[in-house]
């Protein structure tokens, strides 16, 4: 009898015990997999970040992507990061990458501007704003890639700020990526020490080697690797466009943004160098320096590099590897990558380089650079007065800097893909000397972002309301490829049958795109450059 109440006291106790493994199995299940303490573990190893004061955000800032570009790695692909040891702090912005020091100029006050935490080589730092309470929720990821005519900037600016879109249900990156000559330098020693035999991209090469870390490592913040969203304003919009025709981003996402910025017409700024264009260039660049070898121009320092280079002029080479062909011959023959595009430009995104002409002075330009074409020309941009000949120039600054690019790029990808054009239009508010500046290169940022308080303006109900409907189209576009929803107004896709763009104004509407002709009438003549 004492025996039989022994076994049944083990039986009990075996069911006992399995049922509490059972309960503590299912209860591992359910709670959520990040651990009680603000660490994530990614590739490299574990990092702590912050919380907003409520606790709804976590937020990870100056994460390495790829090794420092220093030393014997200045002008090399980037490399993988090395695994640490312990709990590296990325509480704060890794150095902006080498440039020289911002000045505010004519629209662009310190908002715009690198904020004042160093420059520095050592520059592959990302950011990432996340609201995912689990590594499981799989969010859909936007990656922000800063514009600066590939020469300033940084992905610590404070416009680019990622709580509001974390806010709404995407986890959102911004990235540091090599500028200038660091981004850009050719050099027929470079490419020689290449296994690729090419030299120069370095920066498009930071871009994909951060989407690269962003696929293999976003899922511990709730990411989804498999959809990737691109976005970029000016020469980070330019960059949007290399990456979709570059086959080694082949598979790193899912849409693209671009916000006004393409290479596909030669403008005032150029058609794209070969690389041996660009090797030239380097060897004069190698002489101004007075170096006579690859291994001397290495031990130069930054800050000399930054003083005798040249301020502008830097951007992406046709070498024959990220880029083997230029991109409109890539977007022309279908080798594009696949990806949805919301694409656009803004009604002020002229850039004059001085007062503008009079109008009989444009019009005698006109017929010099454009000889027979200056009569059509005219019909586009008119100079009956000074006045009208001072618009049409910023109308056709604009449209030859940044229509023609985007228009093109919708064009052609309408051929592949769903394309979504816009329009903005709203004349950000603004007092004293800001106010001639309307609709302006960067204004739309604050609004696609949700961002207004980053950004010192008298705004209005009309600008909270135009922010909260382009930053919902904006993320739907990011979940889906599409920036329709509900209680927004519909967003009709482009086609080149149909050209349709969204206008973001006061009242926006979609309608037929209204200077189509001219645009047509610019690629044919620039085409011809």
């Amino acid at each position: 009898m004492k025996e039989e109440n022994m076994i049944r006291c083990a039986a009990c106790l075996v069911i006992l015990i399995s049922l509490m493994g059972l309960t503590q199995n299912t209860w591992l299940k359910k709670r959520p997999p990040w651990p009680p303490t603000d660490t994530i573990r990614i590739e490299s190893g574990l990092i702590s970040g912050t919380q907003t004061e409520n606790g709804d955000l976590r937020i990870f800032k100056g994460i390495p992507y790829a090794t420092p570009p220093v030393g014997d790695l200045r002008w090399k692909a980037p490399q993988m990061v090395e695994k640490w040891e312990g709990i590296r702090k990325c509480n704060v912005f890794g150095p902006n990458a080498a440039q020289l020091k911002p000045i505010p100029f004519l629209v662009f006050t310190s908002e715009f501007l690198i904020p004042d935490h160093g420059v520095s080589e050592d520059c592959l730092y990302l950011n990432i704003w996340t609201s995912a309470k689990s590594n499981r929720e799989k969010r859909p990821v936007v990656v922000w890639i800063h514009g600066g005519g590939f020469v300033n900037g940084s992905g610590s600016v404070a416009i680019y700020d990622g709580q509001s879109m974390a806010k709404k249900g995407v986890i959102f990156v911004t990235i540091n990526y090599r500028l200038g000559i660091f981004g850009f330098f050719s050099l027929p020693e470079l490419s020689a020490e290449s296994p690729h035999h090419v030299s120069g991209n370095y920066a498009i090469m930071d871009q994909i080697a951060a989407l690269q870390w962003v696929h293999r490592n976003i899922e511990a913040f709730g990411g989804d690797p498999d959809n990737v969203t691109i976005d970029g304003q000016s020469a980070g919009s330019m960059s949007v466009n290399c990456l979709v025709a570059s086959p080694r981003a082949k598979g790193l996402f899912r849409h693209a943004i671009a916000e006004s910025g393409g290479i596909f017409i030669p403008n005032i700024f150029g058609a794209m160098a070969s690389l041996k264009q660009d090797e030239a260039e380097g060897l004069r660049m190698e002489k101004l320096m007075q170096a006579q070898s690859l291994a001397e121009l290495r031990q130069i320092p930054a800050a000399q590099l930054l003083a005798k280079a040249k301020i502008f002029g830097y951007g992406p080479t046709v070498d024959g590897w990220v880029l083997p062909q230029s991109i409109r011959q890539i977007f022309e023959a279908g080798k594009q990558n696949d990806a949805d595009l919301l694409t656009g430009w803004n009604a002020d995104d002229g850039l004059l380089l001085g007062p503008p002409q009079k109008a009989a002075g444009y019009r005698d330009q006109l017929v010099l650079q454009y000889g027979q074409d200056a009569k059509t020309f005219l019909q586009f941009y008119p100079a009956a007065d000074d006045s009208e000949a001072a618009c049409s120039q910023m109308a056709f600054s604009r449209d030859m800097i940044f229509g023609v690019q985007n228009y093109t790029w919708a064009n052609l990808q309408s051929l592949k893909g769903k394309v979504y054009l816009y329009h903005f239009a709203r004349r950000v508010p603004a007092t004293g000397e800001y106010v001639r500046y309307g609709a302006f290169h960067s204004g739309e940022i604050v609004y696609v972002l949700d961002n207004l308080p980053f950004l010192h303006r008298p705004w209005e109900e009309v600008d909270r309301r135009l922010s909260s409907m382009l930053s919902s189209y904006w993320v739907n576009f990011v979940k889906t490829g599409d920036p329709n929803g509900q209680d927004l107004p519909n967003w009709p896709s482009y086609q080149t049958n149909k050209k349709t763009e969204m206008l973001f104004s006061e009242t926006p509407a979609a309608r037929e795109l209204p200077n189509a002709p001219a645009l047509d009438f610019l690629v044919h003549v620039l085409s011809k450059k």
